[in-house]
C-alpha cells in the first residue's frame, strides 16, 4: 500500500552569499512514490544566479527534525533558465516518517 506524505512547504536558505544577492524560492514540488517504494521529488527552483560565483548548488529532502535524506546536486548555475526543475528519485523515507520538507544550499 502506498504511503501518503504531506510534502511540507519546501523553502531556500542560501547561506554564505551577499544578503543582496536574496533567497532562492521553491515555486514547486512534487512527491512520487516509485514502484520499488523508494520516492521522487520534483523541485522547480527560482533564484537570481549570476553565474558560478553565485548560484544555489543543491537542495535536499529533510524530515522535519532535520535529518537529511535525499540531496539534489545542482551542478552549474542557471543564470538563463528560471525558474528551473530538477528531480531526485531513490528516496527512502523510512516508515515513521510521514512529513519531509527541504532547504536549498549554496
Amino acid at each position: 500500500m502506498m504511503r501518503l506524505f504531506q510534502l511540507a512547504a519546501l523553502f531556500c536558505l542560501l547561506g554564505g552569499l551577499p544578503v543582496a544577492a536574496g533567497e532562492a524560492d521553491v515555486v514547486g514540488a512534487e512527491a512520487a512514490q516509485e514502484s520499488d517504494g523508494t520516492w521522487r521529488f520534483s523541485v522547480t527552483v527560482r533564484h537570481g544566479d549570476t553565474g558560478w560565483d553565485h548560484y544555489a548548488d543543491r537542495w535536499q529532502v529533510e524530515t522535519p527534525e532535520g535529518r537529511v535524506l535525499g540531496t539534489r546536486v545542482l551542478l552549474h548555475p542557471h543564470e538563463n533558465e528560471q525558474p528551473f526543475t530538477r528531480s531526485l528519485g531513490g528516496v527512502v523515507i523510512p516508515p515513521e516518517v510521514t512529513e519531509v520538507g527541504g532547504l536549498c544550499h549554496p
